[in-house]
């Protein structure tokens, strides 16, 4: 897991036969952008999951405005898509749309949600990730899902990539435990983004940083593959539905 792939070779090799870890919980598996903050205030997140235990394969771009209002566009409904866990945080019901990736090299990607968002990156790897990504590849299968492990992983995370706070495992807005492994990085180092026939402008750390539950937003782009993310089983006792999300 230790070899040095580029962004488009980890990301294309999991579309063929990638497997969901073992569990019985709700799960993921895919590749995409933690996060990218931009000094306009916007704040954006890319999500490619290419097998997910709850529903089919899909895509989700988070959108976070100036004023702090979140959107989510998905290519599957809500309840088969990162609303399911976020939507008592969104500020409006998500938007089920076609988005495409298309890569553009072996570091430059473009994400196109239609007649909205037209999202280019280039995502390099820096000391930072490598050491990152290297120890990630020591790290036995079931330390990804031990929260104290990955209560350490996160503090270190935060100062090493200077991405502000950083948390591999909490609560999700709408209640739901979470844990995540986002075991190869690389920091997103150039990006440019249209966003309703705009320009949002450059990247740039936010004035404060965000967070969803608890579940903080990188103040520096983050492009991960080779991930996957656990969640606590939906209780409708315990938990926000998608139906009562979005105000």
């Amino acid at each position: 897991m230790t070899e040095r792939l580029t962004p488009r070779e980890a990301a294309t090799s999991m579309e063929i036969g990638a497997t969901l870890p073992s569990g019985d919980d709700e799960r993921v598996l895919g590749y995409g952008v933690i996060g990218l903050p931009f000094a306009s205030g916007h704040y954006l997140a890319l999500r490619d999951f290419v097998n997910s235990s709850f529903g089919p394969a899909y895509r989700a771009v988070w959108h976070r405005d100036p004023a702090g209002a979140w959107t989510i566009y998905s290519t599957t409904p809500a309840e088969q898509s990162c609303p399911r866990y976020l939507s008592s945080a969104l500020s409006r019901p998500t938007i089920v749309t076609p988005i495409d990736v298309t890569w553009l090299g072996d570091f430059r990607v473009r994400v196109y949600v239609d007649d909205v968002l037209d999202w280019t990156l280039e995502a390099k790897p820096t000391p930072a990730t490598r050491l990152m990504t290297a120890m990630s590849g020591r790290m036995p299968a079931w330390a990804w899902t031990n929260r104290a492990v990955l209560g350490v992983m996160g503090r270190m995370a935060g100062p090493m990539l200077s991405a502000g706070r950083m948390r591999l495992s909490g609560g999700l807005p709408n209640g739901q435990q979470f844990s995540a492994a986002p075991r190869r990085i690389w920091e997103v180092v150039d990006s440019a983004v249209t966003l309703d026939g705009e320009d949002i402008g450059p990247i740039g750390a936010l004035p404060e940083q965000d967070r969803l539950g608890d579940f903080w937003l990188p103040q520096r782009g983050i492009f991960f593959a080779d991930g996957f993310g656990h969640f606590e089983n939906f209780d409708a006792d315990r938990h926000v539905g998608v139906s009562a999300g979005a105000r």
